[in-house]
């Protein structure tokens, strides 16, 4: 029987893209037996963001142990694992090499087909876990590097039909944050702050010209930072509640702007969000508030799988599988990044 037609397929899968050293046992793409992340925020935290070098090395320092708790927590043995699935793409290069090459190690030793999954298509994948959704939707994609809005066609098969220009939304959030002396990471941060301010500050959105629809969020940081350092010049105080407010606002705003107007085009009924900022309650309330009144169901991650973590390689490559994609050779490399 060809591994695609089992009627159960338990996967172990790895995730080391950035700072956080992830292993899962995921069954049939949906069920979630195991989940493990060993984070290094508080490493990263002294220099205000992730250190390449310095994630590569903590995450050698611990993927066996977190592989080890994964299978452990699952109650399963290397007998019992159909596939293995691991990020090869996008991320840090040192940091993906880590996860590669064990998992290239432990489909040798073990005798399983490896599967290389897109750290992208996993953010995607996050929304099937414990969910009833299905192609076709939109997927609303905003993580700390990608910000763009996806036609899903099928489980392997998507649309790119907007991106941005420049920055990403995470990065932009995290870079206020900076400006604003808030810890690392900034995204929570920020939304922690808003919470206690109000937008009375308008900054830039893009205009749309003719039926391109795209992210800036470049021009908004840079706004962000222009009032910051002015007001410093000026001695004038900041209310950063309200300043943090304003630019969460203007952030959001953007990726629900885009998302309504390609659902009208589309006509598509489901939406789906994915990435790290899809943690973001704002975001969830908006989007909520938006498309409650068009009758457009609108699908989140559960919190725990909006940033990285190794359940959502799982689901992808479960689907990968079903869709008799072919299993990597064990000359797999790592890749800084993929196509969306």
């Amino acid at each position: 029987m060809e591994l695609k037609d089992k009627e159960n397929i338990v996967i172990l899968s790895i995730e080391s893209s950035c700072d956080e050293t992830a292993a899962a046992v995921v069954k049939n793409g949906r069920t979630v037996l195991s989940s493990v992340i060993a984070t290094q925020i508080d490493i990263h935290r002294r220099f205000g963001g992730v250190v390449p070098e310095i994630a590569s090395r903590n995450h050698v320092l611990s993927i066996e142990s977190v592989v080890d708790e994964a299978m452990k927590k699952a109650n399963v043995t290397p007998d019992d694992i159909d596939a293995i699935g691991v990020t090869y793409g996008a991320g840090l290069l040192g940091a993906l090499l880590v996860g590669v090459s064990y998992a290239k190690g432990l489909a040798y030793a073990w005798k399983k087909p490896l599967f290389a999954v897109s750290h992208i298509m996993g953010h995607l994948a996050a929304n099937y876990i414990e969910s009833d959704l299905k192609p076709p939707y939109l997927c609303m994609l905003c993580s700390g590097g990608h910000t763009a809005v996806l036609e899903v066609k099928d489980y392997d098969k998507t649309k790119l039909l907007a991106s941005t220009r420049d920055d990403a939304a995470g990065e932009a959030f995290d870079k206020v944050a900076r400006v604003l002396s808030l810890p690392y990471p900034g995204g929570p941060e920020i939304e922690k702050l808003a919470k206690e301010g109000k937008p009375v500050l308008e900054f830039p959105k893009p205009k749309y010209k003719g039926k391109e629809i795209y992210f800036s969020y470049s021009g908004l940081k840079t706004s962000v930072i222009n009032f910051v350092h002015n007001a410093e010049q000026r001695k004038e105080e900041i209310n950063k509640a309200d300043l943090a407010c304003s630019f969460q606002k203007a952030a959001v705003e953007q990726m629900s702007n885009a998302v309504e107007i390609l659902q009208k085009r589309t006509n598509l009924k489901k939406i789906a969000i994915a990435g790290g900022v899809s943690a973001n309650g704002f975001l969830r309330e908006t989007f909520k508030s938006v498309f409650d009144k068009e009758g457009v169901s609108v699908y989140y991650p559960q919190l725990k799988y909006c940033t990285d973590n190794a359940a959502m390689i799982g689901a992808a490559c479960y689907y990968m599988i079903k869709n008799d994609e072919k299993p990597a050779e064990l000359s797999l490399d790592a890749k800084a990044d993929v196509r969306l």
